[in-house]
């Protein structure tokens, strides 16, 4: 029979309606349904509640002599179990509280996996964290073939880990190393996938999911045991698993080197990793039971730890910002984006345009040339041909996506575009030309928006006779792979135009901030003084690898003058004065940008900057090519430093830059360029790289106490004058005791 994946054939025992989780309904077959379908709800978690409802479940089947097997399935429609309800976990209060939890969840879901029936998981839709847990204590798991079925184990991204067991059965279902992996990074797993790697027993399309997964109950029920794919101890991953998995001493190693792949990658600063190898090692050791009660004294440990409480912060300003529209009033409603166009196929117009046409927009790009035009294609063709590669995407899904992309050399084909986003160069009498030949070749209602890094959206839009209709799409590269996307508003702006703007950074896949239009706006103001502090930390005798280790040690994902030959030493220069004639003296650079740009020197796209570049050779042999050209130092005019032995103590260089940051991002907060902290601390995460764990500069203040930080500002005031003028809303804080989030 063939059904949708949530329903039922009629001639099923109906469960009566109630305001219960689980239902089960007992087919003439034998075989029970088990419906989980939490009520108001449009996507099912668990919940420390539920314990007795899966209990109550576990006995009705085990005691009726009707039911020989169950499936478990989403009564949800394309949603199987989503993890964990997070809000029960910021009810925690304490260690022993946590520790309780987890021994109940581990109490219910050993009843799944001691049921004396065989019981198999129907998954159609995302099945994470403990929804993957409860599919993996099954006997059998049937999935989906939808594009929105997806498993995983993501709670070290929470800095926690998993308190089902999840780790322990997936170990066993395929191996350690896959445990590991699956662990440590917390991605996601593919029906496909998962059926190669042995945890799915099934991959079907989802209106016979249901079906698949009662003919795979009834033939365990019969004694049949699963046809999952094994490995054979003479393949390469059998052999592999023998030499590391299957005896101490390989096992010792495989551990031994994943903590050492977690500790460089970590830096010490995420606990979650230290404890996910310490279970699995236990498991390997002991057994499940013995690792339960470890896991659950872990669990206990990292929920109420600092850092998960950071990144669990950060979750729930992301999930808020997907119900934000981005303007005050939330009956605003966004126009319909059917097709984007983008002016400039560099690599960040190219950029835009694959987010869009990723996401099911029409795009038209345009350059200057033919050859431009060329090479913007290449770049997108090129994202797409790794996502093939690595068989993220299907031949099908590319050849469609670029049917979604046409070209042009002048503005033919844009006449109905709904959006225009122009990613020329920065320079504003440029972008007040494209913005008047925009509002000429296309309709009276397109927007307009700039992905302008730092010209005030207002002076661009004073060559506009619609400046309600311009806005600030302020992207980051490379924009397939950063996940911010700074919205700009001005004064003049229409709130239905911020909305829109907001609408298409989320279908881009983009998490959205908005803020009020300034010079830098919100993230290159900030990063500005971090910046300009790292160059004066340079003039005063500090290396370049010094520096930079001292912000990667404190978390940031690269070092300040690594982040300048990223950005470009030239786009540097160019911005810098602009910041110098907005903010003063608080915003002067020293002169270590202005002598390299003499030099010739642009970073990594010239290969010449603080660092020197070794090339495409250099990156194929699996070298990263890098290493500090010594000739800027006489470039600077000043000595080749000791590395080893800086004049400024390492503790110094990374409390100035950060909190030169943490200032900056304050006095955006105070002059009403943010609209909240969240924003700020969001901005600074995705867009910067502001360490996660510290949960952004606001909550880092607040973890610190204002009147502390403010302490340390006034003291490098002191030392070194106007560039460490406190910010006065911190100054606000800490004179009345308060903090940025009440």
């Amino acid at each position: 029979m063939t059904m949708d994946s949530g329903s039922r054939p009629s001639s099923e025992k109906e469960a009566p309606v109630t305001d219960k989780a689980l239902s089960v309904a007992v087919r003439p077959d034998g075989i029970a349904v088990v419906t989980f379908d939490v009520p108001g709800a449009t996507m099912n978690t668990l919940r420390a509640d539920f314990v007795a409802e899966f209990t109550r479940v576990v006995g009705e089947i085990a005691h009726n002599p009707d039911v020989r097997a169950a499936v478990l399935i989403s009564g949800k429609r394309d949603s199987f179990i989503a993890g964990a309800d997070i809000d029960m976990l910021e009810a925690i209060e304490t260690a022993a509280d946590a520790e309780a939890m987890v021994r109940r969840g581990h109490h219910a879901v050993a009843g799944l996996a001691k049921l004396d029936k065989p019981l198999v998981a129907a998954v159609h839709g995302p099945a994470l964290g403990g929804g993957f847990e409860v599919a993996l204590a099954c006997n059998g798991r049937v999935l989906s073939d939808s594009p929105k079925t997806v498993l995983g184990l993501p709670e070290v991204q929470l800095g926690l880990l998993p308190g089902l067991s999840g780790l322990q059965r997936l170990a066993a279902l395929t191996s350690l190393q896959v445990a590991l992996d699956y662990g440590l990074t917390g991605k996601n797993m593919r029906p496909r996938q998962a059926k190669s790697l042995g945890v799915a027993d099934d991959v079907v399309p989802a209106p016979i999911l249901l079906e698949v997964a009662v003919e795979l109950a009834k033939k365990l029920a019969a004694g049949e045991r699963p046809k999952r794919r094994r490995k054979s101890r003479l393949s390469p991953e059998g052999l592999t698993k023998l030499a590391l998995e299957d005896n101490p001493l390989g096992r010792s190693l495989l551990f031994k080197k994943a903590r050492e792949a977690f500790r460089k990658k970590t830096g010490g600063h995420y606990p979650a990793p230290e404890h996910i190898v310490d279970l699995l090692e236990r498991y390997a050791a002991d057994g499940l039971e013995a690792s339960q009660e470890q896991e659950a004294q872990s669990f206990a440990t990292l929920v109420t730890s600092d850092v998960s409480k950071n990144l669990r912060s950060i979750f729930f300003a992301t999930t808020a910002l997907k119900k934000d529209n981005g303007v005050d009033d939330a009956s605003v409603e966004p126009r319909d984006v059917k097709k984007v166009a983008v002016l400039g196929a560099g690599l960040m117009g190219a950029g835009i345009a694959y987010v869009s046409i990723d996401k099911g927009y029409q795009v038209r790009m345009k350059d200057r040339d033919q050859a431009a035009v060329g090479r913007g294609i290449g770049y997108v063709a090129g994202i797409l041909d790794e996502r093939v590669k690595r068989r993220r995407l299907e031949r099908p899904g590319r050849a469609e996506r670029m049917g979604r992309l046409s070209t042009t050399v002048d503005y033919r084909g844009m006449e109905d575009a709904d959006l225009v986003i122009e990613a020329v160069f920065e320079d504003l009498a440029l972008k007040q030309r494209v913005l008047r030949e925009v509002e000429e070749a296309c309709g009276a209602d397109v927007i307009f928006a700039s992905n302008t890094s730092s010209i005030p959206i207002a002076k661009i839009a004073e060559a506009s006779s619609r400046p309600e209709n311009v806005v600030g799409m302020h992207y980051f590269s490379p924009v397939h792979k950063m996940p911010l996307l700074e919205v700009i508003r001005t004064a003049k702006t229409a709130d239905e135009v911020v909305a829109t703007a907001v609408r298409v950074g989320k279908k881009q896949g983009k998490t959205v901030i908005v803020v009020n239009d300034g010079v830098g706006f919100y993230t290159s103001r900030a990063l500005g003084p971090y910046m300009n502090e790292a160059s004066y930390l340079l003039t005063e005798g500090v290396a370049v690898e010094t520096i930079d280790r001292a912000l990667t040690s404190f978390g940031w994902p690269v070092g300040p003058l690594t982040l300048v030959d990223e950005v470009g030493i030239d786009v540097a220069a160019h911005v810098g004065p602009i910041m110098l004639e907005a903010f003063g003296d608080r915003l002067l650079p020293p002169p270590t940008i202005e002598r390299l740009v003499a030099d010739g020197r642009k970073g990594r796209k010239n290969e010449r900057g603080f660092y020197r570049y070794g090339g495409d050779e250099k990156r194929k042999k699996g070298k990263s090519g890098k290493e500090v050209d010594v000739t800027v130092y006489s470039v600077l005019g000043l000595e080749v430093p000791n590395a080893d032995k800086p004049p400024v103590p390492m503790e110094e260089i990374r409390e100035r830059c950060n909190l030169q940051f943490v200032n900056e991002a304050f006095h955006c907060f105070g002059e009403g360029i943010l609209r909240s902290p969240r924003d700020g601390d969001i901005g600074a995460i995705f867009g910067l790289g502001f360490p996660p764990f510290l949960g952004g500069p606001f909550r880092y203040v607040d973890a610190q106490g204002p009147a502390r930080v403010l302490e340390r500002i006034e003291r490098y005031e002191d030392r070194f004058g106007a560039r460490w003028t406190p910010a006065p809303a911190l100054v606000d804080l800490a004179r009345h005791g308060r903090k940025s989030y009440g």
